[in-house]
């Protein structure tokens, strides 16, 4: 009942905006910038941040946002950033993840890391159907957005994230030539088979992206939070 009573937390149009700002930062925000993002006072936007996190969607905190320290540097700011636990429901009870394990605990055992990377790949390749090989990383990020993977594009060389603005052409892929993704959807069976599933993962992008048939391309980059996977433009149709 734990999981309804957070999930039905995001029924105030309000309060699921603010928790999709926050989720999309992969960072933490403060009242100020979730106030302004969203378009609403703070002292509501307070009250909604801090609801999230009683239920545990948000985990929160506090540190100074001036980035000075000592006399004179204001008091530390409540800063909020996406709980890691995850949440689901399912009526009635089904219990999908233990299947999933034990498949993965098989299949490492049997050692069909090949069959199970073949599988995935003719798996992304269905779901891609007649689909092109995306041409760019404007339309790798849409694909991956629809899949739930929370991509975002990243500076070439910078460890800090920069999050693709909705709807734009053109000017994001100039920029940045580097795709990452906040969300696995496959984090609860990779943390305990990372080899296994990472890999299955790798190559389910690969079809479903047409990678190695066009201008993009995924590799393995893990990194601690997010998908191990990333996605770039192939050295040979970068310009």
């Amino acid at each position: 009942m734990e999981d309804i009573d957070a999930i039905a937390m995001l029924q105030d149009p309000v309060r699921r905006r603010l928790y999709e700002y926050v989720a999309a930062q992969g960072r933490e925000v403060g009242r100020n910038e979730a106030a302004e993002a969203v378009g609403v006072a703070r002292t509501l936007a307070a009250h909604h941040l801090d609801k999230l996190a009683e239920v545990g969607l948000l985990e929160s905190g506090s540190r100074r946002l001036t980035g000075r320290s000592g006399p004179g540097a204001g008091r530390p700011a409540k800063v909020y950033t996406r709980a890691r636990a995850e949440r689901s429901v399912s009526l009635p009870a089904r219990d999908y993840r233990t299947v999933a394990e034990l498949l993965a605990e098989a299949a490492e055992r049997a050692g069909l890391d090949a069959e199970l990377c073949a599988a995935a790949r003719r798996r992304g390749e269905a779901l891609r159907g007649s689909a092109a090989p995306c041409g760019g990383l404007e339309e790798a990020v849409r694909v991956l957005a629809d899949r739930g993977y929370e991509p975002h594009l990243e500076d070439a060389g910078s460890r800090e994230g920069v999050q693709a603005p909705e709807g734009a052409e053109g000017t994001a892929e100039a920029a940045s030539r580097v795709v990452r993704m906040r969300n696995c959807p496959f984090h609860a069976v990779s943390e305990r088979f990372p080899p296994l599933v990472c890999g299955m993962n790798l190559a389910l992008l690969e079809g479903l992206l047409g990678a190695g048939d066009g201008p993009v391309r995924a590799r393995m980059d893990a990194r601690p939070g997010e998908c191990c996977v990333v996605v770039e433009v192939s050295k040979n149709n970068d310009d």
